[in-house]
């Protein structure tokens, strides 16, 4: 039997959330309910769109070669591939949790470190459906403003952000093999 040191912290945590969220539902607490009430919307979201985000993620795995993917977005793609990442970041849907996976398959296919950073940045930015949600709600000015703002500094984090991990020696070699 493991003794409760070896237990992950994150399971002791999920136990301690279900206990007192079952507390709560017993004692009647209207916000231990609530917190229940979302909690499993939010897993029931997440048991509907994973399964497709995962399926989708296998069928770019499949259709797109390592070769395209070295070529537009790798190491040698400059200004076009960034393009590339910005588009594509823009144009999908979806929670950052999906967009940890597509990038994940970008950077194990080829793609320069600057470019996943960069996709990162823009899909949790700069995606059409939140402009266009912001468009409706603030006005066309401030989206506009925002994204103009929000590019650049996507732009520079993900420089920054690459080439410390030039620096440092980390390379997708090195990474992809722990994993």
């Amino acid at each position: 039997m493991k003794s409760i040191r070896h237990i992950p912290p994150g399971y002791i945590l999920a136990i301690a959330v279900a206990v007192f969220l079952a507390i709560a539902h017993l004692l009647g607490i209207e916000a231990g309910q609530r917190m229940a009430g979302t909690l499993y919307t939010f897993f029931v979201e997440m048991l509907i769109l994973i399964p497709c985000i995962f399926i989708l993620i296998g069928l770019l795995d499949v259709w797109i070669p390592q070769e395209w993917i070295k070529k537009h977005i790798g190491d040698d793609s400059g200004f076009r591939g960034a393009v590339y990442v910005v588009l594509l970041a823009m144009f999908q849907g979806g929670p950052l949790y999906g967009a940890f996976i597509t990038a994940h398959l970008l950077w194990r296919k080829g793609c320069c470190m600057r470019n996943v950073f960069l996709y990162i940045g823009a899909f949790s930015t700069l995606k059409i459906p939140m402009v266009l949600f912001e468009v409706s709600f603030l006005g066309w000015r401030f989206a506009l403003v925002r994204v103009m703002a929000a590019l650049p500094v996507s732009v520079l984090i993900a420089e920054t952000m690459a080439a410390y991990t030039r620096r440092a020696g980390l390379q997708l070699r090195q990474l992809d093999d722990h994993n």
